[in-house]
């Protein structure tokens, strides 16, 4: 649905959104122009058969959220759906059982990150931009590391990929995601770091 239809039909205002910086410092940059919108995301969402009612207030909000702070990291709807998607869909076992996901956890101090990232989530409660911010503060401080050594791993457990910075995004998208009635529920931080640890044992 274009931005504009779903604007006149819901007489909803766009809310502007700040896209949170990236922790990693290799990783700031000037974000390209974001085009996507809450209509957007649910266009994809009902697509893919992740919504199925009318959206409550709070999944319109969610949405809003999802096309700020993803929709300037992609070039099209198809790549936005698939970040979407990273929501949506987790299974650990699928994930560790990856040649790439292998080579992530084979790096040096991969599997001590993914053991004090468990010990912080479960430790504490939903995870929003401060939050994350606060525990990969810690983990660089604790265990002196950078970039993907340190990233990586973070990523691969929560997001169910190694990449770039549009992955902590994800990361940001799910805990409020997992409180909300979508038609496939959505697993919380905390529920992913323990069925990732689970899967590598």
């Amino acid at each position: 649905m274009a931005a504009g239809a779903w604007a006149a039909t819901t007489g909803r205002p766009y809310a502007t959104i700040c896209l949170m910086r990236s922790p990693d410092p290799s990783e700031t940059s000037v974000s390209p122009a974001n085009s996507f919108t809450a209509g957007d995301v649910l266009a994809i969402l009902r697509g893919h058969g992740w919504l199925s009612a009318d959206p409550t207030p709070e999944q319109v909000s969610w949405c809003e959220r999802a096309a700020g702070i993803l929709g300037g990291h992609v070039a099209d709807g198809a790549a936005l759906g698939e970040l979407l998607g990273l929501v949506f869909h987790y299974d650990a076992r699928e994930i560790v059982s990856k040649v790439e996901s292998h080579v992530v956890l084979s790096r040096y101090a991969a599997r001590d990150v993914l053991r004090e990232l468990a010990l912080l989530l479960l430790d504490g409660g939903a995870v929003n931009s401060e939050r994350f911010s606060e525990i990969i503060t810690r983990l660089k401080e604790g265990l002196d590391l950078r970039g993907r050594e340190l990233f990586h791993p973070i990523r691969l457990a929560l997001a169910g990929r190694a990449g770039e910075g549009e992955l902590d995004r994800v990361i940001l998208l799910l805990d409020e995601a997992a409180g909300l009635p979508f038609t496939v529920g959505v697993k919380s931080v905390r529920t992913r770091i323990v069925e990732f640890c689970a899967a590598l044992d």
